[in-house]
């Protein structure tokens, strides 16, 4: 199996020792308490669910800097999005161990223990600098910059010992899983060569032909759909229903034992291409070969081209520092030339009026209408457990 990204075995910071974690956990009720930010809490789960190896903690300033500008930390290990835990000034200092608390459920318990070894400023200025380099603009509309440049101005940098996995394992017993967990079914599948889809949307005829063109063309034994269950922009369709979609469609429409479902916990960031490369590398660390990157990969609006989040990796991302390849997927649609979908560039013959071509505000109307999209669109199964989401969701607001 591929190895992890950094290291030779995977390093995940969630404490598996029964009697440590039992220890840390009433240690923690001792410890002074900082109440996370939703970004903050996820990066802990990641790096708790090893996702995020071979990273033991919260980045410090230098090293978060070095990352937005140059992909790498000030130790030189390729990185490309910044983990850190930006706060308010809470009167931490360094030196410090303290109990970090979740505020994404009920009570506020704790995610985990923190040595504090870094207490740092940062600027307006320097938070700038990183968003932009992050998220390619400073816009206040686009919602990964907007959330980044609200979270304050005092870092904390230290080693974390992760004692759960927040909602995520709770609310999707059957869909989370860690990156220590997927590696361990992959080999107990019997699987050698592992393709890894990503998806924050419920998966239309292009989505389950796309993975099905990268398992053939690949020759890979399985495909893992690893769907992002953390927090999301308005509007966007939440995860149990997402969830269900996605079960539906594997259920129907794939042969046994060729996809292994899973989602994983931490929020979306819309930061396109770097965080395109941020799902190579964790897909990485769970066992995947390869990545399938498409048309606007971790997007948003019109903020980045088509295919930035392909290009990045010819450009910014050196030779050798990601084992992990992608697998370059183009615009995909059903061909009623053709009879099947098919990704456009290679149906040169084509033209517009040859593609079922829906918009999203399209089906969208459509589905809250209880009209089902064309089959070529969407499979009758997944259509109707979305029109059942759209209907009741319109009866709210009538």
């Amino acid at each position: 199996m591929i190895k992890p990204h950094g290291s030779d075995a995977l390093q995940p910071r969630f404490v598996y020792d029964t009697a440590k974690h039992e220890a840390l956990s009433k240690e923690a009720e001792t410890l002074p308490s900082l109440l996370l930010n939703s970004a903050a809490a996820a990066n802990a789960v990641m790096l708790g669910a090893g996702y995020f190896n071979p990273l033991s903690g919260y980045m410090n300033l230098a090293d978060a800097l070095s990352v937005a500008k140059n992909l790498k930390t000030a130790s030189g290990l390729f990185w490309p999005v910044p983990i850190v835990n930006l706060t308010r000034d809470s009167g931490i200092k360094a030196g410090q161990r303290i109990a970090l608390r979740d505020p994404n459920v009920e009570g506020h318990p704790v995610l985990a223990v923190m040595d504090v070894q870094g207490v740092e400023h940062v600027s307006d200025e320097q938070l700038r600098e990183m968003a932009k380099e992050i998220f390619g603009n400073l816009d206040d509309k686009h919602p990964g910059v907007k959330t980044f440049l609200s979270l304050g101005n005092t870092l904390l940098s230290g080693p974390i010992d992760v004692l759960n996995f927040s909602y995520f394992q709770t609310e999707f017993p059957d869909t989370f899983r860690t990156a220590v967990e997927i590696r361990n079914e992959i080999a107990e599948r019997g699987w050698n060569k592992v393709v890894a889809f990503q998806t924050r949307n419920p998966m239309h005829r292009a989505h389950e032909e796309l993975c099905r063109m990268a398992h053939e063309r690949l020759g890979t034994d399985g495909i893992v759909i690893h769907m992002l269950l953390g927090k999301l922009k308005e509007g966007d369709i939440p995860a149990p229903v997402r969830d269900a979609c996605i079960r539906t469609m594997v259920e129907h429409y794939f042969p046994k034992n060729t996809v292994m479902i899973t989602g994983y916990g931490f929020d979306m960031l819309y930061a396109g291409p770097r965080e395109a490369v941020l799902h190579a590398v964790f897909r990485q660390n769970m066992g995947a070969d390869y990545l399938i990157v498409g048309r606007d990969h971790a997007g948003v609006g019109d903020y980045y081209g088509p295919f930035d989040a392909q290009t990045i990796f010819d450009e910014k991302v050196p030779k050798g520092a990601l084992q992990i390849e992608i697998f370059r997927a183009d615009n995909t649609a059903f061909s009623k030339k053709l009879g099947r979908v098919v990704m456009m560039r290679e149906a040169p013959d084509h033209v517009p009026d040859d593609f079922v071509a829906l918009s999203g505000t399209k089906v969208r109307q459509m589905l809250g209408a209880g009209i089902a999209p064309p089959p070529e669109f969407s499979r009758p199964e997944v259509a109707k457990v979305l029109m059942e989401y759209y209907q009741i969701e319109d009866a709210k607001k009538a």
